[in-house]
């Protein structure tokens, strides 16, 4: 049987026609809307009396089973999204606005409410934690009344009998205003608006909340943009084939052969060959300028290349093993061999003038690091040791630290912080180290679970590039000083045994034993900086 319009109007809420015929004598009405406010209003005017102990209305039951279902929905939604960063910010939000709009708080910004956003019961992530706030507040609230007479009972004796009650109306208009205080802020009220025209639902604070702009999301791609084939690029943890020019020009040692490419063009150059004289690359190091390459063979010499014009320019010797490391200092070259020295040389200064001899290693040295100062150099080798050197002290070590159990060959100086140094162990020791060199402590050592090969700075943002070989091949992104890790990118099957840094501090190139050089944007863009013009700038012109 078919009912009537008129009767289905009044015995459900539904929509006929153009009208809206709701049942009245239903209390749903502001349930939704001004929970927390009218919840002692409503407790009011529907007095019951009852037993003290026992005076639960039908009104309190039903607003308490929405509070729960209110409580559950923000559970919903809040628990499919907690599984990222961008997740807990958009909760945090959330809750924020909730606030806003049920409790009447005036949170226009998620800096100062941060805490108090994350520690928030009411609007609780986890649902057995709401409910056992529920309960908790329940018991708390059953067992406070055996000592005191409910509000109810209290407003029911003191009411005058047939007295009209107060009605709160969900269906009132409230004129949007403003007010202007003394120290020209405008304030409104939770329902009012910024303008008389505004459209908006929301408060005037949930409105700044969510136009307040929103800090961008970091993401590290973890694909390589471009890959390139490195044919007979060794596979030797000792060697340091691989370094990226000042002027955008990559070098390359291949065999016996050393080539450039330019990131600009993309065009390749053969440098050099040493295969006619028996000999292969075992280092390559671009200068400052980028206008000289260092190339160290196995037979301990150490020639000086001009790269554009394609021209030899010296050979150095004195080396009597092979030279897996090298680091300019402006014109000043060293170098670090496998007959366990470091040798300081100008290229400028004649060959045969006397190069100074630093010796402090006994195993051969794997790695040469200058300080951004230029005052100081760090040394890596496989007795695992990392000495520093006064570039105007004498021919011994101002510094040595023993703590690392495998090879150093991962040395790295923070470009942020003066005198702040990092070093990476071998297979056996596999932690990356922080050490102080102004006062000689240790800060921290982070395990990272694997063969530390390079390590590099940001020159931006105070993070740090790792690679790594056995067991992982993978290439860490880290967070200074907390350590904590930004992105793990795979693709080598090998070691990667070689890392640069591009010259604008964005990207970087590493290279592994399974020929392949890869590309990879890990590194966050420079932020523009205005130099002072002012006349107290001591760096900002010549006297």
């Amino acid at each position: 049987m078919i009912s009537s319009p008129s009767k289905s109007a009044l015995l459900s809420s539904s929509y006929i026609g153009d009208r809206y015929i709701p049942f009245r004598n239903s209390l749903k009405w502001d349930i939704q809307f001004n929970l927390q406010e009218n919840q002692e209003n409503r407790r009011c005017s529907n007095p019951r009396p009852s037993d003290p102990s026992n005076y639960q209305t039908p009104a309190n039951n039903q607003q308490q089973q929405n509070t729960n279902n209110l409580n559950s929905n923000i559970n919903n939604n809040s628990t499919q999204t907690t599984n990222s960063n961008d997740s807990n910010k958009d909760i945090t939000m959330y809750r924020a606005v909730l606030r806003n709009e049920l409790l009447g708080t005036s949170i226009d910004g998620l800096a100062q409410h941060h805490t108090n956003l994350q520690m928030d019961n009411f609007y609780s992530t986890n649902p057995s934690s709401n409910s056992q706030n529920i309960n908790t507040n329940n018991n708390n609230h059953q067992s406070s009344q055996q000592h005191q007479t409910p509000p109810q009972i209290q407003s029911y004796q003191n009411r005058q009998v047939l007295q009209p009650r107060e009605m709160t109306s969900v269906f009132q208009y409230k004129t949007p205003f403003k007010i202007i205080d003394e120290n020209n802020s405008i304030s409104s009220s939770l329902y009012s608006h910024n303008s008389p025209y505004s459209l908006s639902p929301l408060s005037p604070y949930s409105q700044k909340l969510l136009r307040s702009p929103r800090k961008p999301i970091r993401k590290i791609s973890k694909v390589p943009f471009k890959v390139l084939d490195a044919p007979e690029l060794q596979d030797d943890f000792y060697l340091n084939l691989v370094d990226w020019s000042s002027t955008n020009v990559l070098g390359v040692g291949l065999g016996t052969s050393v080539y450039l490419w330019s990131a600009c063009t993309s065009q390749v150059t053969k440098l050099c060959d040493l295969g006619n004289r028996e000999d292969s690359v075992s280092s390559v190091s671009w200068s400052e300028k980028g206008n000289y390459i260092a190339v160290g063979t196995f037979k301990g010499e150490v020639q000086i290349w001009d790269a554009q014009a394609s021209k030899l320019v010296s050979t150095l010797t004195g080396h009597t093993a092979r030279v897996g490391a090298l680091a300019w200092n402006h014109d000043l070259l060293c170098s670090g061999s496998r007959d366990r020295n470091v040798f300081l040389r100008d290229i400028r200064t004649p060959a045969y003038e006397q190069e100074r001899k630093l010796t402090g290693h006994k195993q051969e040295v794997c790695g040469l690091k200058w300080s951004p100062d230029h005052m100081l150099l760090a040394s890596g080798g496989n007795d695992n040791k990392l000495l520093v050197w006064n570039v105007n002290g004498g021919n011994t070590p101002i510094q040595t630290y023993n703590d690392h159990i495998a090879a150093v060959k991962a040395i790295a100086w923070s470009p942020h912080q003066h005198g702040l140094l990092a070093s990476g162990g071998g297979t056996a020791d596999r932690c990356i180290r922080f050490w102080n060199t102004l006062t000689g402590q240790n800060l921290q050592s982070v395990d990272t679970g694997s063969q530390v090969c390079n390590l590099a700075w940001s020159k931006h943002s105070n993070e740090l590039v790792s690679t790594h070989g056995y067991s992982q091949n993978q290439i860490l992104i880290w967070k200074y000083p907390s350590m904590t890790q930004l992105a793990k990118l795979t693709g080598h099957t090998y070691r990667v045994l070689y890392l640069a840094v591009s010259p604008d501090g964005e990207a970087i190139v590493t290279g592994a034993g399974d020929e392949t050089l890869r590309f990879w944007n890990v590194f966050n863009k420079s932020r523009c900086t205005k130099e002072s013009k002012s006349a107290l700038n001591l760096f900002g012109k010549i006297r």
